[in-house]
């Protein structure tokens, strides 16, 4: 596999249709992305009963409920997602936002797991997470260099292996305020894989991510980025993604090695152009 390891972040903008989920996965198979994320809550352990009842307007109803259960996808929809990653050739996990959530993935088996920002001071989640002994993303929007340095001491203590994100939690993220740096700050001082889950609206933070050293780079992907949803404004649509990947990828092969070489194409022209030059080597 090449790296970086792109994640294709469908999170909730599958506006809980599976048709629309495998879109988007269709989406990330033909831009070449390597894994395709969800999000699964358990609605009434994520949120107050007081704040389910507030109002919200949405395409489901009035309430904030209305809105959150209609956005979370169904067991079979799960069912059908596995199925059809397998199909696709693509894998796909989901972040867990309780333990109940985490608790329902397991049973498919699946090869990560993700902690999303909002949940990295959560230790009672971090440490079941930590003890299921599967390489895990962790998210560090939000959050302090001594909170990353709790989790990273629970995950190694385990001995699961992990790889730090850097994010800054700003739905969309201005390209000036990516703090771009962090992912050889993080690398640095915790001496693990780290990458980069963006949210800004181009590409070019996450190139420069990889550039600094990011092995994963995570985006929230859209069919349309005017569509209903809180994430739909900072994700990409098919030929953002496309460039994510291409130049993402490609990376590593343009920065080379950093030594000086003449290349057989330049040899030629310079036999062309350095005419008075009698000999050559």
């Amino acid at each position: 596999m090449q790296l970086p390891f792109v994640v294709a972040d469908i999170g909730l903008n599958h506006n809980g249709n599976i048709q629309l989920a495998k879109k988007l996965i269709d989406m990330a198979v033909d831009c070449g992305c390597d894994a395709v994320k969800f999000q699964k809550r358990t609605i009434n352990h994520v949120y107050t009963k007081e704040f389910l009842n507030s109002p919200r307007k949405s395409p489901w109803g009035k309430t904030q409920r209305d809105q959150k259960e209609g956005l979370e996808l169904s067991e079979k929809s799960y069912n059908d997602i596995n199925d059809y990653c397998k199909q696709k050739g693509i894998i796909w996990f989901a972040s867990a936002w309780d333990l109940e959530s985490l608790q329902f993935l397991r049973k498919y088996n699946l090869p990560y797991n993700k902690i999303a920002s909002p949940m990295l001071t959560n230790r009672d989640f971090v440490s079941t997470v930590a003890g299921a002994s599967r390489h895990t993303f962790i998210s560090t929007g939000m959050s302090t260099m001594p909170e990353i340095n709790d989790v990273v001491s629970i995950f190694k203590r385990s001995g699961t292996p992990f790889t730090l994100m850097h994010c800054v939690s700003v739905y969309p993220c201005k390209d000036s305020i990516t703090n771009i740096k962090m992912v050889s700050t993080l690398k640095k001082k915790f001496d693990c894989d780290v990458g980069y889950s963006g949210h800004e609206v181009g590409i070019l933070p996450s190139v420069l991510a990889v550039v600094y050293g990011a092995e994963v780079i995570e985006r929230h992907i859209t069919l349309d980025r005017s569509m209903y949803g809180s994430d739909q404004s900072s994700s990409l649509e098919k030929r953002g993604l496309e460039m994510l990947v291409r130049d993402c990828k490609d990376v590593e092969k343009m920065l080379g090695t950093g030594e000086k070489t003449m290349l057989p194409d330049e040899l030629a022209n310079a036999r062309k152009l350095r005419y008075w030059q009698a000999a050559w080597a």
